[in-house]
């Protein structure tokens, strides 16, 4: 079972984490979520572990019963301008912007963050199977990017983004190799393997 951070029940906990950090299209999303106080879901957990079903519905517990939850996309120009690395932080920063009550500290999901607004934070590893509220983050930043990008794939059905949601499959590859980049694509990402390019040329 996943577990609150803290045992202090005075203190405002702020989850934080995003999705889409390894593919090639679309924005890289990150949540922010706080949860109430004695809060427990036993389906809530990883967002990696979960099903779409499952997601979606917890997606709509965490909007209903979290005390605030902020989410933002960073997208693909900014991702190329500044990296992915600190493009996810900017979005972390950005989603905990929207909450409507400032956290007391914050619990990241991985090993790199930029420090926000002098509050104290945590940066943890696979964290987002350990805390219910980065959990919660991971749920909301999930669902979101993926629904971001079911509608562009209506816009570009060759990528089949609706399925593979912008990661670096060998089918989604493929479509880059006979179709080229899209506005979407992250430039600054190595969209094809050598042998595909040398293969092109």
């Amino acid at each position: 079972m996943l577990l609150p951070y803290f045992n202090d029940t005075n203190l405002n906990e702020c989850g934080t984490d995003e999705a889409g950090r390894g593919c090639l299209a679309g924005p890289v999303t990150a949540a922010a979520v706080i949860l109430p106080k004695g809060f427990r879901n036993e389906l809530l957990n990883d967002s990696k572990q979960t099903k779409l079903q499952t997601r979606n519905l917890l997606r709509s517990i965490i909007e209903k019963d979290c005390t605030s939850f902020g989410v933002s996309h960073v997208f693909m120009e900014k991702i190329d301008e500044i990296n992915i690395l600190n493009a996810s932080i900017l979005g972390m920063h950005r989603a905990i912007d929207q909450l409507k009550c400032d956290p007391d500290y914050i619990l990241v999901d991985g090993n790199k963050f930029k420090p926000y607004a002098g509050i104290a934070h945590s940066c943890i590893i696979k964290g987002d199977g350990k805390y219910l509220s980065i959990a919660a983050a991971s749920i909301l930043a999930k669902t979101y990017r993926d629904a971001y990008m079911e509608k562009i794939h209506e816009e570009f059905p060759m990528y089949n983004w609706k399925q593979n949601k912008g990661y670096p499959t060998a089918e989604h590859r493929a479509a880059i190799l006979k179709y080229g980049s899209t506005k979407y694509h992250r430039q600054s990402f190595k969209l094809l393997p050598e042998e595909q390019l040398k293969l092109e040329i």
